[in-house]
C-alpha cells in the first residue's frame, strides 16, 4: 500500500505506525464559507479504512485539558477523529502485542483551521491534549463505550515519551480517573508482555 492514496474528496496518508491514519478532506468555500465531506464509505475503504462505526461522540474542553491515555480493554474501539473548534495535539499509542512498533506512539495536530482527521485503530490507547483556549473534538467508533470495561495509561510515562506540545505557564488538567492510570511497565507486566 502507498503511502499516500488520494480516494474522492480524501488524501489518506500512512504513519510511521501501521493502520494509524492522517486524512485530509476536500474543502469547497468562497466568501460565503465552505462546505466538506468528513466521511464517505467508500472512500475510506478505498484509503484503507474499513470500519462500521456505531457510535459518535462530541467533546468540549478547555485549554490545558488531558484526556487520556484512554482504550477498552475487552472491546477495543477504532477511532476516527477531529476537531470542529479549536486545536488539540491528539496521540496513539501501539498496544498489540507482537507488533513490530508495540509501546511507540504517533501524534498529530487536529484543528479547525487544518480540518484534518486522526484514524485509530483497535489495539491503541488514545489521548488528547488541548492547546487552544477550547477544543470541542468529535469521534467515531466502531464499538459502543462500555462502562467498566475502561483501561488507561500514563499521560507523562517515560517508557511511552509522548511529546506533549504543553502549553507554557497552563498546567495540565486530567480527570481524578486519569490521575491513576498505570505506567506502561505495569500494563505490560499484568499481561506477560516483556519490555524489550
Amino acid at each position: 500500500m502507498p503511502d499516500t492514496i488520494t480516494s474522492g474528496n480524501f488524501t489518506f496518508t500512512k504513519t510511521a505506525i501501521d493502520g494509524v491514519t492522517v486524512v485530509d478532506a476536500k474543502a469547497y468555500g468562497d466568501d460565503r464559507g465552505y462546505f466538506m465531506e468528513t466521511y464517505k464509505r467508500e472512500d475510506f475503504v478505498a484509503g484503507g479504512i474499513d470500519c462500521d462505526f456505531v457510535q459518535d461522540n462530541q467533546s468540549a474542553s478547555a485549554q490545558g485539558v488531558l484526556r487520556g491515555l484512554h482504550f477498552q480493554i475487552e472491546h477495543p474501539q477504532s477511532k476516527l477523529v477531529r476537531v470542529v473548534e479549536g486545536e488539540v495535539f491528539d496521540v496513539a499509542v501501539d498496544l498489540r502485542p507482537g507488533s513490530p512498533t508495540f509501546g511507540r506512539w504517533e501524534g498529530v495536530v487536529l484543528s479547525a483551521e487544518n480540518r484534518r482527521q486522526f484514524f485509530v485503530p483497535r489495539g491503541f490507547a488514545h489521548g488528547f491534549y488541548v492547546m487552544s483556549e477550547k477544543a470541542v473534538f468529535c469521534y467515531k467508533c466502531d464499538d459502543v463505550y462500555r462502562p467498566g470495561d475502561e483501561g488507561g495509561l500514563m499521560w507523562d510515562d517515560p517508557a511511552i515519551g509522548v511529546e506533549w506540545p504543553l502549553v507554557e505557564g497552563v498546567e495540565v488538567n486530567l480527570s481524578e480517573k486519569d490521575t491513576r492510570h498505570a505506567p506502561f511497565a505495569q500494563y505490560c507486566a499484568e499481561r506477560g508482555i516483556e519490555l524489550k
